[in-house]
């Protein structure tokens, strides 16, 4: 295309504001208002000049999403302007933020938010944020209040059995902060700033989105003190690293990995000791921190937070949105002295949660408190058996047969495979389960997996061994028939 003609064409494209006037963008401006409307009038010239510029011979003139317009093509794209900005407008105006089904098996998925909340968390979430609330108001005395007071209460019921915290201190309190990184950094600065933490080398663990544990330390203003080597630290390394500059010990939980083979720890109780013979506290980060024993569902190896406070842990720190299966949250909990100096901190101000983590999480707890763990989304995932899983995907598998219409294309098989944590949760736990197996015959596995996310909601599964792998664990038994209305439409 030569540069006169290309000039001509950018002179029959309209300036916004001629456009704006069209009786047609009134409509719109009239439904999205005028800011949203003049914005995806201007991407939409935009994206004409960039084709009039690509000078290329290969427009499909039904659309206005190619790379190129010729004279009689840009008549076309004119007269479907109003179509264009109309379509821009709605794809801005959604929800970037959507629902979709996890088909992993990956239980804690940080990809795809974590732990689900409760239908309980939801309505409380729903009914405190709707309205104004007693969040920091004791209606009793009608003076001001304690945010943290509307869950301390429920840690108190639930990690209140037999700690092993010193006697002058054996309350046990728990404040929340945003994340569990928070939750270090706020423990660390209350308790050591200034002066030396001692940590293993073997700890010093890097968590997701490439934040490393001396990194977050760093911050804290104490310094980090190694002891040990990577595989292999003994009690003896810790003790001989203690100074007058010592302020804290700390152990943190290898929640998202593991150390095999020629290895050495200090357990819990040769570190408690320690710290009581030397007056140091003694702080743990699990990282995850359950609330129940976990073998009850076949998991081994992860610790709870009351095994951590009934050892002589002085201070834990926990995430809420892991296996605790609550919001996203850091969790402190330990001797009420400590907690205190926290609280007290200016940091915890800074980093402290609002009044829809608070509604989420006291709805959370109150599930454990009533022992109705099916209640809360990630323990009923966790609990469920090979078999329930198998009799739903046989549902699903039997619902796209029964639609489909007479296609071969398409193969469902049920497999053997085996779910997992996540979230840096128990790196070597795996539950067993039943797989829906998808391969087509005209499609690649990785092209089956792309029309899966393209669905509404986007359907989100693994490839292995090029076959696309539905594991239902991590897809709400409401699901099911959406999973298989979208199984459907692959033929």
């Amino acid at each position: 295309m030569s540069t006169a003609n290309k000039a001509a064409l950018f002179q029959k494209l309209p300036s916004i504001n001629e456009l704006l006037r069209r009786p047609d963008m009134q409509l719109l401006i009239e439904r999205d208002g005028h800011s949203a409307v003049a914005e995806s009038v201007r991407a939409v010239l935009a994206r004409l000049r960039d084709e009039i510029a690509a000078a290329e011979k290969s427009l499909d003139v039904k659309s206005l999403d190619e790379k190129s317009l010729d004279e009689k093509s840009l008549d076309l794209a004119l007269d479907g302007l109003f179509a264009a900005v109309d379509r821009h407008l709605r794809q801005s105006l959604r929800y970037s933020l959507i629902p979709l089904i996890n088909a992993t098996g990956v239980i804690l998925h940080t990809n795809l938010g974590r732990a689900p909340l409760a239908v309980a968390a939801l309505d409380h979430v729903r009914d405190t944020a709707g309205a104004y609330s007693n969040l920091e108001f004791d209606a009793a005395t009608g003076e001001r209040g304690k945010r943290d007071i509307h869950v301390d209460r429920l840690f108190k019921q639930l990690l209140a059995e037999d700690c092993a915290a010193p006697a002058q201190s054996s309350a046990t309190s728990t404040i929340v902060v945003n994340n569990n990184a928070a939750a270090v950094l706020l423990a660390l600065n209350s308790l050591a700033e200034g002066g030396e933490v001692i940590v293993s080398r073997g700890e010093l663990v890097e968590i997701g989105g490439s934040f490393r544990i001396p990194d977050v330390m760093s911050k804290s203003q104490a310094t980090l003190r190694e002891v040990g080597t990577t595989n292999r630290t003994r009690i003896a390394d810790y003790e001989s690293a203690i100074n007058e500059r010592t302020r804290l010990l700390l152990r943190v939980h290898r929640s998202n990995f593991e150390i095999t083979g020629f290895t050495e720890q200090p357990g819990l109780d040769e570190l408690v000791a320690l710290g009581r013979r030397r007056n140091l506290p003694l702080m743990e980060d699990l990282g995850s921190g359950a609330l129940i024993d976990l073998r009850s569902v076949g998991i081994n190896g992860e610790p709870s937070v009351l095994d951590s406070l009934r050892a002589g842990v002085d201070i834990v720190t926990y995430s809420g949105d892991k296996l605790l299966g609550g919001p996203q949250a850091g969790v402190i909990s330990g001797r009420a002295d400590l907690v205190a100096r926290m609280r007290s901190n200016s940091l915890f101000r800074a980093l402290r949660v609002d009044k829809l983590t608070y509604a989420a999480l006291e709805a959370t707890l109150l599930a454990y408190v009533k022992r109705d763990h099916d209640a809360v989304p990630v323990l009923r995932m966790m609990r469920l058996s090979k078999d329930e899983i198998e009799r739903r995907a046989e549902a699903v598998v039997s619902a796209v047969e029964s639609a489909r219409v007479k296609s071969a294309l398409l193969t469902l098989a049920l497999v053997d495979g085996e779910s997992v944590i996540g979230g840096g949760a128990a790196p070597s736990a795996v539950l067993p389960t039943r797989l829906i197996a998808l391969t087509h015959a005209n499609l690649g596995a990785d092209d089956l997996n792309n029309r899966l996310r393209a669905a509404t909601p986007p359907v989100i599964a693994r490839v292995e061994d090029g076959r696309v792998l539905l594991d239902l664990r991590t897809v709400f038994p409401g699901q099911d028939a959406i999973l298989a209305t979208a199984l459907s439409s692959l033929t």
